[in-house]
């Protein structure tokens, strides 16, 4: 944000012609000021909100991935597990995980 002074504290440059003749004849100086108001938001206010929104995004696609990896490799464990021990049998019930290459 701009410094501005308030108004009637410094004036803008005055040519000097200008001075002595309204200090001699004691006319009042007019002095117009052109300032040019934003009438729209700033684009900060724009743009914080969509890189926070940009942020959370990538994070959320980021764990999406993470999951996925997570889970194919614990897709392919399973798998060398099955393949490796054979037929599992738990209280009486036997569970062949996977077929022999044999049949």
């Amino acid at each position: 944000m701009s410094h501005r002074d308030p108004p009637g504290i410094i004036a803008p440059h005055i040519p000097a012609d200008v001075y002595r003749r309204a200090e001699a004849t004691g006319q009042p100086v007019v002095i117009v000021v052109h300032t040019t108001d934003s009438t729209g938001r700033p684009l900060r206010h724009y743009l914080y909100p969509i890189v926070v929104a940009g942020a959370a995004a990538v994070g959320c696609w980021g764990l999406v991935t993470a999951l996925c990896a997570l889970l194919d490799a614990a897709a392919h464990t399973i798998t060398v597990i099955a393949q490796t021990a054979g037929p599992i049998g738990i209280g009486g019930v036997t569970l062949k995980l996977a077929r022999p290459k044999g049949n």
